[in-house]
């Protein structure tokens, strides 16, 4: 697939306000490894390759397992995810398919039971952020497999 344009260098704005959110997001309420965790799910449903490339990659960097990794589309039946990780997991494909029926009460209510008002502002906003990363990167074509893994005081600071 050929690129289509470069977001970087068409709309430097858009790129770095989307990188002052990744800036907020590496400093929020929420754990680094759930953040990843959820951009994962969230890419999968959108089938963004690139994000797919890099959030697997950072994940294991983080010392996610294989086995974690590779469930994930299927994390409902699988034990290995807490109840934490299972409300931030359903939040984030409701949010997701916000247009499939809206953000239902049930899934709102269970994620109230283990995130604060501060922490589910942050993982929905997290939510919105790789929304937003899978839209432009699917659109303009960006090329999986390109992304290497950053040193954590290299990422953004």
């Amino acid at each position: 697939m050929e690129v289509r344009f470069n977001i970087a260098k068409e709309a430097p704005g858009v790129y770095e306000a989307l990188l002052a959110s990744e800036k907020y997001l590496h400093h929020c309420s929420i754990e680094m490894p759930l953040i990843h965790l959820i951009k994962l799910r969230t890419s999968q449903i959108n089938g963004c390759a690139y994000c797919l490339d890099m959030h697997w990659k950072d994940l294991r960097a983080l010392g996610e397992s294989e086995q974690r990794l590779y469930a994930l589309d299927a994390w409902r039946e699988c034990t290995w995810y807490s109840e934490r990780e299972r409300a931030a997991l359903a939040w984030a494909e409701a949010v997701t398919l916000v247009g499939q029926g809206h953000v239902p009460d049930a899934v709102y209510n269970e994620a109230c039971k283990h995130f604060n008002a501060k922490e589910l502002s942050d993982l929905t906003f997290a939510v919105c952020t790789i929304n937003s990363w899978n839209r432009l990167s699917i659109a303009s074509r960006t090329p999986a497999g390109t992304y290497e893994v950053k040193k954590a005081k290299e990422q953004v600071a």
